[in-house]
């Protein structure tokens, strides 16, 4: 891992995030927002990431951020915020959530998985990964 500035990742992550919070404030469906918003914060969280670092191993960080999204999941199930003193901000609340749902891990694992197939097409069809 070193450091760089990628204005790609930026405009994805920053795309993303704007995907997210229109979900968030928009979308109140039982697929959408449960399922596609928890798969597409693995995406947000990856670009966010190559937005200033480059990784030498992409799978390695697509495989991280999904054992730490998983950790903040098995936190919500321990009721981390609690924990940490954090129940009433209303920030943290959204950032780290506060029900534990199942579905989410596997939302977590589709995905890392998606962006490990997508990044082995691009690679394939292109040569191009995520840092370019």
């Amino acid at each position: 891992m070193s450091y760089r500035f990628s204005a790609k990742n930026v405009q994805a992550f920053l795309f993303l995030l704007l995907l997210e919070i229109g979900i968030a404030i928009f979308v109140h469906d039982q697929v959408i927002r449960p399922f596609i918003g928890d798969m597409l914060v693995i995406w947000l969280l990856v670009f966010f990431l190559c937005s200033f670092f480059y990784f030498d191993k992409l799978k390695l960080l697509f495989a991280g951020v999904f054992i730490f999204a998983c950790l903040i999941e098995i936190g919500q199930y321990f009721d981390l915020l609690f924990l940490l003193n954090l129940q009433n901000n209303a920030l943290a609340r959204i950032i780290i959530g506060v029900t534990f749902d199942w579905l989410d891990l596997l939302a977590y694992a589709i995905g890392a998985g998606l962006l490990m197939v997508g990044d082995f097409v691009f690679k394939r069809m292109d040569g191009s990964e995520l840092h370019d």
